[in-house]
């Protein structure tokens, strides 16, 4: 019998072994690392294993490529994807992505049916809808991994811009993990005021932009994708679950009418605790707002559906 919940990380690269590093210092889990390449879940596992010694973190840490050993998870957490490479499309990312995120949730429909899944492998809107058709879970057991990174991102150059504390910000973003990202105006707080009352029209378009062009950014400035946020993120995420914490987060959530919308993965806000998604909540919207959700929805769902198709998912 495990003295600790276990949370299996499928993908030893940077963003799931920063997963692994986090939820190793929050000292909530023991963490199991798969990946196919031989030798590297079981050399991050022991790495970290000795930075949890250092530290006196008394959690387990193994490495496997097997992915029968996400037996006897209570969350499983899917990074293993491709990068998107020069002149390679987002929908082709989608599908070469979609292959391997099916063949994983098949591993885990079949021998880790009672966990949770977090999907953080991108295009994580759609990798999320390929993820629930193919494990045939209820939607709450199911979460994309998204917002927080999207809301933290937001958070920090609106609190940066006015030389304030993060924790001053209430600031939220929805509709898709990308370029169709809405950081919205009408709910962002800062001290309980209204965002637009401490900063101008042209400095939130200023730091909308930043935000939806964050992640190409720091690909820019350090040759790779961000990894240290998402593992923070996630360990967050993971901590809701574990502890019930039953905590508003921002993650990617098939709607099932929420917002007008049925049958789509999309980035909103969600209660988040033990049993999975608890609840969504809608929150109101400009006009503007809206009509950019909708847009986003429409998006999601064309590429959804070419990706299912090819997967040969119904």
């Amino acid at each position: 019998m495990r003295s600790r919940p276990l949370v299996t990380i499928v993908g030893s690269g940077r963003v799931g072994t920063a997963c692994a590093l986090f939820l190793m210092m929050r000292g909530i889990c023991d963490i199991r690392l798969i990946d196919v390449v031989q030798g590297l879940p079981q050399g991050e596992a022991l790495d970290i294993s000795h930075a949890a010694s250092i530290l006196g973190i008394d959690v387990n840490v193994e490495g496997s490529n097997d992915l029968k050993d996400v037996e006897g998870s209570d969350v499983v957490v899917i990074t293993a994807g491709f990068a998107r490479k020069p002149g390679m499309t987002r929908e082709e990312l989608a599908i070469e992505n979609g292959k391997i995120v099916r063949d994983i949730c098949e591993k885990v429909r079949e021998h880790a049916r009672d966990c949770i899944v977090i999907v953080v492998t991108n295009p994580v809107d759609i990798m999320t809808s390929v993820a629930i058709r193919t494990l045939g879970f209820p939607r709450e057991k199911v979460i994309g991994f998204s917002g927080i990174l999207d809301s933290g991102r937001y958070r920090y150059l609106i609190a940066k811009k006015l030389n304030i504390s993060f924790r001053s910000v209430e600031a939220y973003v929805i509709g898709q993990h990308g370029e169709k990202m809405i950081p919205l105006i009408s709910n962002c707080r800062v001290c309980g005021l209204p965002v637009t009352k401490v900063l101008s029209r042209e400095e939130l378009d200023e730091i909308r932009t930043r935000v939806i062009k964050a992640g190409e950014e720091i690909i820019k400035l350090k040759g790779w994708s961000a990894s240290h946020a998402v593992g923070a993120g996630v360990s967050e995420l993971v901590e809701d679950i574990l502890k019930d914490r039953r905590k508003l987060e921002n993650v990617s959530v098939m709607l099932r009418g929420e917002y007008g919308v049925d049958n789509v993965v999309a980035e909103v806000l969600a209660v988040v605790g033990g049993e999975g998604v608890i609840k969504v909540v809608e929150l109101e919207m400009s006009d503007e707002e809206r009509k950019a959700f909708q847009e986003a929805v429409e998006w999601i769902r064309e590429l959804t559906k070419k990706v299912l198709s090819s997967l040969g998912i119904a």
